[in-house]
């Protein structure tokens, strides 16, 4: 892969977040962090997250928005309740998702890892359309980045324990391996 190409999977939808940056020096990609979001909580229609990943989220439409508003977030991918996913970051670049996080005594794991957001919740199921997506997403990815071995696919509440709980207790994560 050039260095120097951005690499977007094909046939997803494009929308570009701002809120990226270059990886550290020759980092490899060797960890994937599944994520759940729903802006506001709980409601799964509309544009809001693309607004929040893009920092044009109107802080006026919703109480919660006035929060985050702020924050300079993304992730390198959203699967929609309807399996429908779009990406954000290239994968060859830092998407930031992560936050303060450690896995297998590294910090930053923004630094080695691809970030995907299920939109969804904790308190909920996810639907058969986001695990065949999240499946199909995942198997693409470790076409490109093969260090990523199951035992390198973790939740965010794994690398930032205390701080998040997605993709929560309702994301079944023995159906997801077995389908993998």
């Amino acid at each position: 892969m050039n260095k120097n190409s951005d690499l977007w999977l094909p046939g997803l939808a494009c929308t570009p977040s701002p809120n990226f940056d270059d990886r550290p020096g020759d980092e490899t990609v060797n960890l994937l962090v599944i994520h759940n979001i729903s802006l506001p909580p709980g409601v799964f229609d509309g544009d809001a997250i693309e607004a929040f990943f893009q920092n044009r989220l109107q802080a006026d439409t919703h109480p919660y928005f006035r929060e985050i508003a702020d924050f300079k977030v993304s992730a390198h991918l959203l699967i929609r309740r309807n399996g429908q996913a779009q990406q954000f970051v290239p994968l060859n670049r830092r998407a930031w998702h992560a936050g303060i996080s450690c896995f297998q005594d590294r910090e930053q794991c923004n630094d080695f890892s691809i970030g995907i957001e299920l939109e969804g919740t904790d308190e909920c199921d996810f639907e058969d359309a986001q695990y065949r997506s999240l499946v199909n997403l995942t198997r693409q990815i470790q076409q490109i980045y093969p260090a990523i071995t199951p035992q390198r696919i973790v939740g965010h509440s794994d690398i930032a324990p205390g701080r998040k709980s997605d993709p929560g207790p309702h994301f079944d994560w023995a159906r997801y391996r077995a389908a993998l």
